[in-house]
């Protein structure tokens, strides 16, 4: 069984956190996570550096993430303007936010649904436009439906709701709609409902799972997102991220531990945990001030245990 890991951590995890890695440093860290065989990099976000300073440089690593072979490089943009710097960037695939919760939408992007949505038509029309002009590109878009499991500033999200919203979203014209735990509040059962859900509304277009392990239960709901036919997970080297809009929405899925947990299993990522150490010893070192998480790295691979042959 094949799973794609898209690593989140130069975007998800950078913006949650005070200090600002050196455009250099994160040019270092996308460099050992590509040559770790991750595939997939979210490797900033073209938002106001007032906002988030963090992000300033975006345009600078994704031109540097292209240099690598077979690496899908995607960005987060929250509207037209995000969009149009990204393609001007030269990404692969643009990820818009779009919240479940309209209380954590209009503290995120200070937009309501219907807003946000007239803003995601916009987007798809842009990158429709520019793969139109651009033969021989195909610019993807997908949106990642965050507090989809639940919100610590409007509390419950009715399932109802995220499916109306997720719809909506695919009619808006997207090629991805996944789901995201941005606060940490999911839980296995409810992984297996809403994704199984997803799947029966959207079909392939039935996206990646994004989870947090604020409750340690991250990699149980990556279990139950893979038992329902979930095939793409996002996650952060080292844990590192959150939302900084949602209060108490801390630690992305670990990277190392979950890419671990696949491979025992005997599913296969392409990627290599050594590979992975030597990328957290980058990060760390850009960082060292920051904690990393991880039971696998600290504990290493079990006696015996055969990466080689996963």
């Amino acid at each position: 069984m094949n799973v794609l890991i898209s690593e989140v951590g130069p975007r998800d995890g950078l913006q949650s956190i005070t200090a600002v890695m050196t455009t250099e440093a994160k040019c270092r860290w996308i460099d050992a996570l590509a040559a770790a065989g991750l595939r997939e990099i979210e490797v900033g976000s073209f938002v106001s550096p007032k906002r988030l300073p963090q992000m300033a440089d975006t345009a600078l690593v994704v031109q540097h993430a292209r240099r690598h072979t077979g690496l899908r490089v995607m960005a987060l943009v929250p509207n037209v303007q995000g969009a149009e710097a990204a393609l001007a960037a030269g990404v692969h695939k643009i990820t818009v936010p779009v919240s479940a919760s309209e209380a954590h939408s209009l503290a995120n992007v200070r937009k309501t649904h219907e807003q946000m949505l007239a803003e995601l038509r916009a987007v798809v029309q842009r990158v429709r436009e520019h793969n139109a002009a651009h033969p021989g590109t195909a610019v993807g878009v997908e949106v990642g439906l965050s507090t989809a499991f639940g919100c610590t500033l409007q509390g419950v999200v009715p399932e109802d709701d995220v499916m109306r919203l997720a719809v909506a979203c695919a009619e808006a014209g997207v090629d991805e709609v996944g789901l995201s735990d941005t606060t940490g509040m999911a839980d296995p059962a409810q992984v297996r409902r809403l994704f199984k859900r997803l799947f029966a509304e959207l079909g392939v277009r039935a996206g990646a799972a994004h989870l947090h392990n604020t409750r340690g239960l991250g990699l149980a709901n990556a279990l139950a997102a893979l038992d329902v036919g979930v095939r793409s997970f996002d996650s952060s080297q080292g844990g590192l991220g959150g939302c900084p809009y949602a209060p108490g929405a801390s630690g992305n899925v670990v990277t190392e531990d979950l890419v671990f947990m696949l491979h025992a299993m005997g599913c296969h990522t392409g990627v290599d945990f050594e590979g992975l150490m030597r990328a957290r010893e980058v990060l760390h070192q850009a960082l060292p001030n920051e904690p990393l998480y991880g039971m696998v790295p600290e504990a290493g691979l079990p006696k015996g245990f055969d990466w080689t042959t996963r």
